[in-house]
C-alpha cells in the first residue's frame, strides 16, 4: 500500500487538514503584507524642493504659496512644478538683475523637499528623502529584502529536509518578528535595510515550507483543491494589507500592524503537526504512525487506521539510510531532475519577475495607490475559483503556460495604450495581474508535485532563491524607463512569454503519486485514476 492510498484511508482532507490550513493561515497572511508592503510603506508622494532659502525680504515673503512655486520652481513639459530643480533665486531677480537679458538658472534641490502628506503622513521617503538622484535607494528598500528571501529560501530548504517542516516553521514565524519589529525602529537607513534584509530572509522559510506541509498531507484526489485554498490566504493576506494600510499611514507603525499576525501563529504553532510523509522517508516510522492515528481520529477514520502499522508506514515508501543526507546540489546529478530543476527555476524567475512588477507598480496606471491595491486583491479570488477548475480540467502545464503567455499579451497591449488612459490601463493591468495570480498559484502547486520528498524542500528552496533573484531585479527595471518610457513594459513582456514557452517542457502531475525518492524521478511517474488503487 503506498503511503497515498493510506492518506485516502484516513481521509485525505478531513477535518485534521482544515485544522492544519487554519493554524498556517496567520503567518501565510503576512507574507503578502510584508511582500507588497513597499508600495505604502516606500510610496513617493508629491514633492518639490523647499524654496523657503529663496526669501528675498517683503516681496518674496508676500507672495501666495503658489506664486512662490511659480517664481522659486520650474516647470516641466506638462506645467507642473518640477521636483527636483529649483531657482538659484527668485524668477523676478533674474529680471530685475539683467533686464531680463539672464535666463534663471536652476539646480538641484539645496534645502531639502516639501512633500504632500494629504495621502501619506510618513514613508521611507519623507523619513529619508529618498527622491530625485536617491530614488534608487528607495527601489533598493525592496530589492535588498527580496534578495534575503532568495537567500533564506534556500537556507530553510535545505533545513527542513534536514531537521523537518515543523521546527523549522517556529524558526521562521521567531526571526520574522523579531527582524521585522527591529526594522520599524530603525535609527538610520542603514540600519533598516539591514534589518528587512534578514526579515525577508525569515519570511523565506514560512513561504516555502508551509506549502510543502500542507501538499504532503493532503492525499492525490484533494491535491488540487488544497493547492488553492492554501493560495486563497495570500488573497486575504492581500486584502488585509489594504484595509491596515489605508488605516495605518505612518511607515512605522504600518510594519508593525502587518507583522502582528505571526503572534498568533506563535501561539498556534503548538498544535502543527510535523508531515508524516517526510517522517517515513526518513525511516522514523513510529513518529509517523502516531500523526497518522491522530489524523485518523480527528477524521473519525479510527477504525480504518486498525491495521496500519509502523511496519506498513515503511512498506508504503522506500525509506533513506541513516545517514544519506540530501542537499541542493542532488537536483543537479542525474539527467531528468536535472532537466526538472533548470526549467522549473526559468519558470519561477519569470512569474516571480512578472507578479512583482505589476504589483509593485500600482502608482503607475493613474489612479488612487489604495484603489489599485484593492481592485488587485478584489480580482484574486474569482481567478482562483478558475484556476481550480482548469487545474482539474486542462492538467499543470498547459495552465501555467496559459498563464504566463496571458500575462505577457496584456503587458504587450497596456504598452500600446496612452498613459492619460488611466482607467482603461488599470483595466488591462487587472486583467495581467489577474493571469499573474494565477501562474503564481499553479506553480507553487505544481512545484511541489514534481520534487520528491526527500528534496522536495530543497526544490522549493532552489525556485524560489531563482524567483526572488527575479523578484530583486524587477524594481530595478523600473528605472529604465530613464532610458526609454517603454523599456520597463517590453521586458516585462518578454519575460513573461520567455518562461510561459518553457514551461511546455515541464511534465504533468496531475492524478501522480508523489514522488519519495529522486530514483522516482528518474523513471516514468504512475499516472492514477480517482478511484485509488491499492497495492
Amino acid at each position: 500500500m503506498k503511503f497515498d492510498n493510506i492518506l485516502s484511508e484516513v481521509n485525505g482532507f478531513g477535518n485534521f487538514q482544515i485544522r492544519l490550513f487554519l493554524i498556517q493561515m496567520f503567518s501565510r497572511m503576512t507574507l503578502p503584507c510584508h511582500f507588497l508592503l513597499n508600495n505604502f510603506m516606500a510610496a513617493v508622494p508629491s514633492h518639490h524642493c523647499n524654496v523657503s532659502a529663496l526669501q528675498d525680504g517683503a516681496v518674496f515673503g508676500n507672495l501666495t504659496f503658489h506664486q512662490k512655486l511659480s517664481v522659486g520652481i520650474p516647470t516641466e513639459r506638462d506645467g507642473t512644478p518640477s521636483s527636483c530643480q529649483m531657482f538659484t533665486k527668485p524668477k523676478y531677480q533674474y529680471l530685475m538683475d539683467s533686464n531680463g537679458s539672464e535666463e534663471a538658472l536652476s539646480v538641484s534641490c539645496q534645502t531639502g523637499w516639501v512633500y504632500d502628506n494629504s495621502t501619506f503622513k510618513s514613508t521611507l521617503v519623507t523619513e529619508w528623502d529618498l527622491v530625485c538622484s536617491r530614488k534608487g535607494m528607495n527601489k533598493a528598500t525592496a530589492t535588498i529584502f527580496f534578495i534575503g528571501v532568495m537567500i533564506g529560501a534556500p537556507l530553510f530548504g535545505f533545513l527542513a529536509d534536514r531537521f523537518g517542516r515543523r521546527p523549522m516553521l517556529l524558526v521562521s514565524y521567531l526571526s520574522s518578528l523579531t527582524f521585522a519589529v527591529l526594522s520599524a525602529f530603525s535609527t538610520s537607513y542603514v540600519m533598516f535595510v539591514i534589518m528587512r534584509f534578514f526579515t525577508g530572509m525569515s519570511l523565506a522559510g514560512i513561504s516555502i515550507i508551509s506549502i510543502a506541509l500542507n501538499v504532503e498531507w493532503c492525499s492525490i484526489e484533494r491535491r488540487t483543491f488544497s493547492g488553492v485554498i492554501i493560495s486563497l490566504d495570500w488573497t486575504l493576506g492581500n486584502w488585509l494589507l489594504v484595509a491596515i494600510a489605508f488605516c495605518v499611514r505612518e511607515w512605522r507603525m504600518l510594519i508593525i500592524a502587518a507583522t502582528s499576525p505571526l503572534i498568533l501563529s506563535i501561539i498556534a504553532w503548538r498544535w502543527l503537526p510535523e508531515s508524516a510523509r517526510w517522517l517515513v522517508a526518513k525511516g522514523k516510522a513510529n513518529a509517523a504512525h502516531q500523526y497518522i492515528v491522530k489524523c485518523a481520529e480527528i477524521n473519525n477514520r479510527s477504525k480504518s487506521i486498525t491495521s496500519i502499522t509502523p511496519e506498513i508506514l515503511v512498506e508504503s515508501a522506500q525509506t533513506e539510510t541513516p545517514d544519506q543526507k540530501h542537499t541542493i546540489m542532488d537536483l543537479f546529478r542525474t539527467p531528468n531532475i536535472r532537466k526538472l530543476a533548470i526549467c522549473s527555476g526559468i519558470v519561477w524567475y519569470g512569474v516571480a519577475f512578472t507578479y512583482y512588477g505589476i504589483s509593485l507598480n500600482i502608482t503607475g496606471f493613474g489612479l488612487n495607490p489604495y484603489l489599485t491595491q484593492f481592485i488587485f486583491a478584489l480580482i484574486e479570488m474569482p481567478m482562483k475559483i478558475a484556476v481550480y477548475f482548469c487545474l482539474e480540467k486542462l492538467g499543470r502545464r498547459q495552465c501555467e503556460m496559459g498563464a504566463l503567455l496571458s500575462t505577457g499579451l496584456c503587458l504587450f497591449i497596456n504598452i500600446f495604450i496612452p498613459e492619460d488612459k488611466s482607467v482603461i490601463r488599470t483595466i488591462v493591468a487587472v486583467l495581467g495581474k489577474s493571469m499573474s495570480e494565477a501562474s503564481f498559484t499553479i506553480i507553487f502547486l505544481y512545484t511541489t508535485e514534481l520534487y520528491p520528498t526527500v528534496v522536495r524542500q530543497n526544490g522549493l528552496g532552489y525556485t524560489s532563491f531563482l524567483a526572488r533573484l527575479g523578484v530583486s531585479i524587477s524594481p530595478l527595471v523600473t528605472l529604465l524607463d530613464d532610458v526609454w518610457h517603454l523599456f520597463p513594459a517590453v521586458i516585462y513582456c518578454a519575460v513573461a512569454v520567455g518562461s510561459g514557452l518553457v514551461a511546455s517542457l515541464l511534465p504533468e502531475a496531475l492524478n501522480t503519486q508523489l514522488p519519495e525518492l529522486i530514483e522516482d524521478i528518474e523513471k516514468p511517474r504512475a499516472k492514477l485514476t480517482r478511484k485509488m488503487e491499492t497495492e
